[in-house]
């Protein structure tokens, strides 16, 4: 067993995990399903237990992620590579209509190697795709940020839409206040409540601690 699967073990609980999993099924279908077109590539990078990926309605889906767990919790039907994220070079150029990164960028180890995976992921995008991102915004918590062993790069949403445009995106949309810090955390987890809070954006700016930003290829 790797680091990575000790450190998952140990944060999620088999009930977190089915927690998660009823947030994101909401969250993919009542929000980041318009990005996603059906007859699109999507690459959900830094998978984790695919909880984007395998809600999301898309022609091709596929998954990284250095966890061995994450292979053996995806369907058969999403291409899963048990990669690091700087390794895309199995992946033809131009050919991925939607990346999503879900809470990774804070756990690399440098910005140069932020700035590696965003030219990467830049590279085999199609003109006019997208990247996704949703990460923990170190401005509106900057003490939680830190209980987490693997997290190594403090980002704020001004920051990361610097390195986005640094290494060639168009910022598309930028929310720096989103969902909450955590999904641990005791707040309403019922799909319902979860499809009313993505209705109501003041709620947003009382509870949100995660940023979302979207860069596009040009």
């Amino acid at each position: 067993m790797n680091n990575i699967e000790l450190i998952y073990r140990y944060r999620f609980s088999e009930k977190d995990r089915k927690d998660k999993e009823k947030i994101w099924k909401v969250l993919c279908q009542k929000y980041f399903q318009k990005y996603v077109s059906e007859d699109d590539t999507v690459l959900d990078l830094a998978c984790g237990f695919g909880e984007f990926i395998r809600f999301i309605n898309a022609k091709r889906k596929i998954a990284i992620d250095i966890n061995p767990d994450s292979r053996e919790i995806l369907p058969k039907e999403i291409e899963f590579h048990l990669k690091p994220a700087t390794n895309l070079d199995f992946i033809p150029p131009d050919s991925v209509d939607v990346c999503f990164v879900s809470n990774f960028f804070e756990h690399l180890p440098s910005k140069d190697v932020m700035d590696r995976i965003l030219v990467a992921i830049l590279r085999i995008l199609k003109k006019g795709g997208i990247l996704i991102a949703l990460q923990p915004n170190i401005k509106y918590a900057p003490g939680d940020y830190w209980d987490y062993y693997d997290h190594y790069i403090p980002l704020t949403h001004n920051s990361c839409a610097e390195a986005f445009v640094k290494n060639g995106f168009i910022i598309k949309e930028l929310v720096d206040r989103f969902l909450p810090f955590t999904t641990n955390l005791s707040i309403p987890k019922h799909p319902f409540l979860v499809a009313i809070y993505l209705k109501v954006r003041p709620a947003w700016r009382l509870i949100g601690r995660q940023f979302m930003i979207v860069g596009q290829k040009p």
